[in-house]
């Protein structure tokens, strides 16, 4: 990594420690939130209302001063209330295109398992290809184009569940959890008067966000690593309790998210300890548990972890 990029980096701990100030007690949230962002990919959050993913997709938007647009999903919600449509001029007669909220640089796709799936799926070209596709034209979105999905793994009444194709989307799924108790007085304190959000100054914009994304694709992985890497990956197709293993996609996200881990470890280069910490939130939503498996108890998380026990380390 040469010197013109790493001059930006100094600035991750600064927005890692502004972003705490905001959401308390989510230092692995903030960081996954954080290597999604500069892996170039997507985030899934799932978790139980009220423990910050709101917050935390806003913050996100006001430190790096880039535009924010929220989509509350709901059945009823259809692909043109996300992507645009033609809108009538009544003076002339003539139809022009409306952006929808998708034309942005951070979308909140709050409770995105709350709509249909032809809805869900009008995210799928955006989330690949940084584009859509509307009544036969092609309109690049803004770049870059982050996705910050959320939803809630308890109430599943009138709920979707994720095709595989839109889990495969995202880089990383992860939850934020409660916080502790010291961390949870010490919101109630910050709050008491003030919003600690209404207080965040942008500390970057775009252009640092930019090469921050190029200094991540910069960070060195070694063949040694990247063997590593794709054993792990090529041992979840040989499981018996799964009858998906991951996708040559998974190994890619696994591989630029590792990139990310190591930049904001303050490191030029990636470690096995990169990849063993992420393969839960980057794998484990690729995988899919047998029939016999699921009746039996076995998580994708449990297996996983026996997959990173098997496979030797690189030394």
């Amino acid at each position: 990594m040469n010197q013109r990029l790493r001059e930006p980096t100094s600035q991750l701990p600064v927005i890692q420690s502004a972003l705490a100030s905001v959401v308390r007690g989510q230092p692995r949230a903030i960081e996954l939130l954080l290597t999604g962002l500069l892996a170039g990919g997507h985030v899934l959050i799932e978790d139980v209302p009220g423990v910050g993913k709101t917050t935390l997709a806003k913050a996100l938007s006001r430190v790096f001063s880039v535009e924010f647009s929220r989509i509350q999903f709901t059945p009823d919600l259809l692909p043109a209330d996300v992507l645009g449509s033609q809108v009538l001029n009544p003076q002339d007669g003539s139809f022009s295109f409306q952006p929808g909220p998708v034309f942005t640089h951070v979308l909140l796709a709050d409770e995105i398992n709350r709509a249909s799936p032809r809805t869900q799926s009008a995210l799928l070209e955006a989330m690949n290809e940084d584009q859509v596709t509307t009544d036969g034209v092609t309109r690049q979105l803004p770049h870059p184009f982050f996705v910050i999905a959320t939803q809630n793994p308890v109430d599943f009444q009138g709920t979707y569940p994720l095709p595989e194709a839109q889990l495969d989307r995202f880089v990383l799924r992860f939850g934020l959890g409660y916080p502790s108790f010291d961390e949870e007085l010490a919101m109630l304190s910050d709050r008491r008067s003030t919003d600690p959000m209404q207080q965040l100054a942008p500390l970057g914009n775009l252009e640092l966000l930019l090469q921050l994304q190029a200094a991540t694709r910069e960070v060195e992985v070694t063949e040694a690593v990247s063997r590593y890497l794709l054993a792990l990956v090529r041992a979840t197709r040989e499981r018996p309790e799964l009858t998906l293993g991951v996708s040559p996609r998974g190994a890619l996200s696994l591989t630029r998210a590792a990139q990310a881990r190591a930049l904001l470890q303050a490191r030029t280069y990636v470690t096995p300890d990169d990849v063993q910490a992420l393969v839960e939130p980057v794998l484990s939503h690729r995988v899919l548990l047998s029939r016999d498996s699921r009746f039996g108890g076995s998580d994708a998380v449990g297996i996983l972890k026996q997959v990173v026990l098997q496979v030797p380390v690189p030394t």
